[in-house]
């Protein structure tokens, strides 16, 4: 499967900008959980087992430099 690098540009600022938005006033609990329903909705979206287990191993690989 093909996981594109950038499908978001040149929105990609904005849709950052709506992450943080989404998340201002939470506390760190509450972020996690704004999180979790995030991906889970998005996972409905996709609605391909094998679609999201590929973007679950990318998601893993990156590194945290």
């Amino acid at each position: 499967m093909t996981i594109y690098p950038d499908r978001l540009s040149p929105r990609q600022d904005d849709v950052y900008n709506a992450l943080m938005d989404a998340h201002e006033g939470l506390s760190e609990a509450e972020s996690h959980a704004l999180n979790a329903r995030l991906i889970l909705l998005m996972a409905n979206q996709i609605g391909d087992l094998g679609v999201l287990r590929d973007l679950l191993t990318t998601a893993r690989g990156y590194s945290h430099d």
